[in-house]
Order: C-alpha cells, then structure tokens, then sequence
C-alpha cells in the first residue's frame, strides 16, 4: 500500500492557512456567522438521522440513503469548519504537514461519497417510479447495503490517488495556503516541481468521479419525467415532481461548483473565487440538505411531528 512520508517528499512541517480575511471586525464576523452555519448543519443533519431511525415509515431504501447524506454532510463539514473557526480567533494559523494531508483525504473522502450517493439516491427514485411493482426486490436491503459499500470503496481509492499524487511534490516557501483548508488546488500552487501531470490527473479524476455520477443522475431523471409526464392523475405527478424537486436543486448546488474547481485548468486558479466555491459544495449545500428535505418533504414532517406528540404524551 502507498504511504505518505513527509521526508520523502519534502521538508516543509506546517502550512499557514490564509483564509478569508486579516482584519479582525471581519474576521469576528466571519466566526459567528460561520459558528451558526455549523450547529445548525449539524442541528439539522442530525434530525434527520434521528427522525429516520427512531419512525419505522421512514425504514425504507429511499431515506436509508438519506440517513447517509446526512451523516456525510456532518462530518464532510467537520472536517473543516473547525479548523476555519479557530484560524479566525487564533494568530497563528497553522496546520501541521500530517493534519493537512489528513484533512484533504477526509474531505476528499466525504465529497467523492456525497457524489456517488447523489447517483444512487437517483437511481433510487428512478426505480421507485419506473419501476413500483419491482421496487422491493430491485431494491432490497442488501442491495442498498452493496451500493453503500461500493460507494465507499470508489470514495477512498479516489481520495488516496489525489492525496498521494498531491502531496508527493516538493513544496516551496512560504508555505502560505491560500484558502481556509488544505484543498488540492490551492495545495498545489505551492509545489516547487511541475504540475501538469496533476492537472491531467485531476482532469481525468473528475470525469470519473464527477461526470459519470452526473451523466448517471441525468439519465436517471430523464426517464423519471418521461415516466410522471404519463401519470394520468394530475395529484400523481404533482408528488412525484415535489420527491425529485429536492434532489435536482441539491444536485445543482453540489456538482456545478465542485466542477469547475476540479476539472478547470490549472491556469485558471483563483484563490478568492475558489474558497466562495468550496464554501458553496462544503457549507452551504451541508447547511441546506435538511432544510431542503424537510421543508419539501411530507413524510419527514409528518415523522417530526410524531416525535413532539409522543413526547408531550409522555410528559
């Protein structure tokens, strides 16, 4: 197995996180906003989980997947935002050569899952439309625990080649990152060797990871809107367009940043532009998911609902 030696590759021991801002009013700012951002998140994701679990309705392929998503997204922005937090309270903003290799596989990790899952949870609801009759057996639950595992299998091989073809460049000084975490682009600006064959790399990394999940999640949906356009009761499609509604608008929220930061040229790197997108596909879209899921989702409120009653029965 391939292993990161930071000796063999160079002999940088920390990095400086530059983050968003040097004035401290905006960096106070930042904090509470960003603090907020965060417990709700975690608020909210953990809802969700807890809604799924605890309610039997909701045992179902469907919100098994989501049950996911929201385990994710909680340690998918875990494993940033803290560190983002206490870059902006601190003087030193440094993170260790063995944290940062750490940080960017676990958030490469999550992300490239988040990805795979949006394509099943499409697939998901492709057969739960296309095909109802055959829903149960198409979608069993050891199917739906061999899509998971495969799902993390994909996430860490692809994560590993990115760390690994990353972060075995030499670096140069000053170790200055240009961003609130160690991602591969802004990563990469500070090799002292030559990059292209990274960027090829990502290029090709991205294709896999990002275009097959998308083409995978559009010819799912594809299918999905031929199939509701032949409903014949009008409350029949009006549910159906409301289930796949919620995962479109996330979808776009999650892939359309994600792309341009991973399949652009490397000539096309721009600090400020890149850390409002990874804050887009990190943060916001974490932040969002509940909310999205909930508020559009019946099924969720009415779980919700059952838990406050049985809570005031008991009191």
């Amino acid at each position: 197995m391939l292993t990161l030696r930071k000796e063999n590759y160079s002999s940088v021991s920390e990095f400086i996180l530059l983050g968003f801002s040097s004035e401290s009013q905006v960096r106070m700012t930042l904090f509470v906003s960003f603090l907020l951002l965060y417990m709700i998140t975690l608020l909210g994701n953990g809802l969700i989980v807890t809604l799924i679990y605890l309610d039997s309705c909701l045992h179902t392929p469907m919100y098994f997947f989501l049950s996911i998503l929201s385990l994710v997204d909680m340690s998918y922005v875990t494993t940033t935002v803290p560190q983002m937090l206490v870059n902006m309270v601190c003087p030193r903003r440094t993170i260790s050569w063995g944290a940062c290799v750490a940080q960017m596989f676990i958030f490469l990790v999550l992300g490239i899952a988040e990805c795979v899952l949006y394509a099943i949870m499409a697939y998901d609801r492709y057969v739960a439309i296309c095909f109802p009759l055959h829903y149960s057996l198409l979608m069993s639950r050891l199917i739906c625990i061999k899509m998971v595992t495969i799902c993390w299998s994909i996430s860490i091989i692809g994560a590993l080649i990115y760390t690994v073809f990353t972060m075995r460049l030499p670096y140069c000084g000053p170790y200055k990152i240009n961003h609130f975490f160690c991602e591969v682009p802004a990563v990469l600006k500070l090799a002292c060797a030559d990059t292209s064959f990274n960027d090829r790399l990502d290029f090709i990394l991205g294709f896999i990871l990002l275009l097959v999940p998308l083409s995978l999640i559009l010819a799912s949906y594809a299918c999905i809107f031929a199939s509701i356009l032949r409903i014949r009761s009008s409350k029949g499609r009006l549910k159906s367009f409301s289930t796949c509604a919620s995962h479109i608008t996330v979808v776009t929220m999650f892939y359309g940043p994600a792309m341009i930061m991973y399949m652009r040229p490397g000539s096309w790197y721009d600090p400020e532009r890149d850390k409002k997108l990874a804050l887009f596909y990190n943060v916001v879209s974490a932040f969002l998911n509940p909310i999205i899921y909930s508020l559009r989702n019946k099924d969720v409120k009415g779980a919700f609902l059952k838990v406050l009653g049985n809570r005031g029965t008991v009191q």
